[in-house]
């Protein structure tokens, strides 16, 4: 259960920090965020972070029984 946790969790920072990039270099716009430089580099900081959690979250949950 706690494997599937850490999966769900890396997806959603990886949609997370995809978007603050996004919004940071002004290609999403319509938010507070948008155009600001420093969403530019707190996005892939957190999108990179989402990643790795969701790699242990897949390694958890192929990891044999037993």
């Amino acid at each position: 259960m706690k494997a599937w946790i850490f999966l769900v969790l890396g997806v959603l920072l990886v949609l997370m920090g995809a978007l603050w990039t996004l919004q940071g270099l002004g290609v999403v716009g319509g938010s507070v965020m948008s155009g600001v430089t420093l969403w530019a580099i707190i996005g892939p900081i957190v999108l990179i972070v989402g990643a790795v959690v969701a790699f242990i979250g897949i390694r958890q949950v192929r990891q044999p029984r037993g």
